[in-house]
């Protein structure tokens, strides 16, 4: 018993110690996924973690697009 409370202490001291991340589209993900995990088997945390994952996927991806140029015509 002392030995997870010992290991919850230290991820939790370790997790107040990280930096503060970028969430964007983590948290909508999270939530989307968290809810079909849910129904679809009580597995809500890892439909969540997925979720979160997805969703900053799904992030980087538009941030990128936004930051392309776009691309050129050519005019005949």
């Amino acid at each position: 018993m002392k030995s997870i409370v010992l290991a919850t202490a230290i991820a939790v001291t370790a997790l107040a110690a990280a930096t503060p991340a970028d969430a964007k589209g983590c948290i909508k993900g999270a939530v989307v996924g968290g809810v079909a995990g849910h129904y679809a088997g009580h597995h809500g945390m890892l439909g969540a973690a997925a979720g979160c994952l997805y969703g900053r996927h799904r992030a980087k991806e538009n941030a990128r697009e936004q930051q392309a140029p776009p691309p050129r015509q050519e005019k005949l």
